[in-house]
């Protein structure tokens, strides 16, 4: 079981799992949180959110001089003094833009006839709608940069030849809480923690204990890719397998008294 003082590094998931399913409130982990900074131990938020979703919750939870992971990985932003001397906040879109996203999926829909709808193809009410977001909180989540969320519609058939389309394309499908993303073929969450982690032992100069917490699909590649990983109880029926069960714990409660349950079960003080 990894210390506060292992050198270690936590990458969080949020919706359903550090925030609430339902009302996105995160209290029941803000112990937790409080014991994380006081050790001078990284939270890297790890989520579909866009940056200027992250943005405001890291000045809530009071990370914001920490990197995080946007977009599902498709998108990486770093605080300023990590990256170009004189650069505010630097980061870095792996994979494609959310234009060339948006140029791809309209046209695969013409040519096709793909039953799904984006956030791109609606107005903020749907997107409040789907997600019980404020308004705010809706528009923060459709300013997109490297990622699309979509509802499918369509029957299983044809989902499969969208799928194989946008490997043609060189995008890939991730299946979120509530949406599927669709995003650059080389994007991933696990892919993000794993470039993260070496920044890390690059600056602190010796191996970093990493541990993972989510709840979702989407968080599978993380989970793989750190040292301990927690499966928050999701709102889902989707397995939720990962390479190495003998380092992994899977709550038995939802949401942030579930990230509650992994840390007060893997982190001793």
């Amino acid at each position: 079981m990894p210390y506060l003082d292992d050198n270690l590094v936590v990458f969080t998931d949020l919706d359903g799992s550090l925030l609430d399913h339902n009302d996105y409130s995160w209290q029941p982990a803000q112990e937790w949180l409080d014991r994380l900074r006081a050790a001078r131990v990284p939270v890297i938020l790890t989520t579909s959110k866009t940056a200027v979703e992250v943005d405001a919750l890291q000045e809530k939870l009071q990370l914001a001089d920490q990197p995080f992971i946007a977009e599902n990985g498709a998108m990486i932003r770093l605080p300023a003094g990590w990256h170009e001397e004189g650069s505010d906040r630097a980061g870095q879109i792996i994979g494609a833009s959310y234009q060339a996203i948006r140029h791809t999926l309209v046209a695969l829909r013409q040519r096709y006839d793909f039953e799904f709808r984006g956030f791109g193809d609606v107005g903020t009410q749907q997107v409040i709608d789907w997600t019980g977001l404020p308004p705010e909180n809706a528009r923060q989540a459709m300013q997109r940069e490297a990622s699309e969320p979509i509802i499918w519609f369509g029957n299983d058939l044809d989902f499969a030849r969208f799928e194989k389309s946008l490997h043609q394309e060189q995008l890939a499908l991730t299946r979120g809480g509530r949406f599927w993303h669709v995003m650059g073929a080389d994007a991933g969450k696990g892919q993000a923690v794993n470039w993260l982690r070496e920044q890390y032992q690059l600056r602190t100069g010796k191996p970093v204990v990493t541990l993972g917490l989510g709840d979702g699909p989407n968080d599978i590649g993380m989970l793989n890719a750190t040292d301990f990983s927690v499966v928050i109880r999701g709102h889902h029926e989707h397995p939720m397998p990962l390479d190495n069960e003998a380092q992994v714990f899977r709550t038995g409660l939802f949401g942030p008294e579930g990230w509650k349950q992994g840390l007060d079960h893997f982190v001793s003080l």
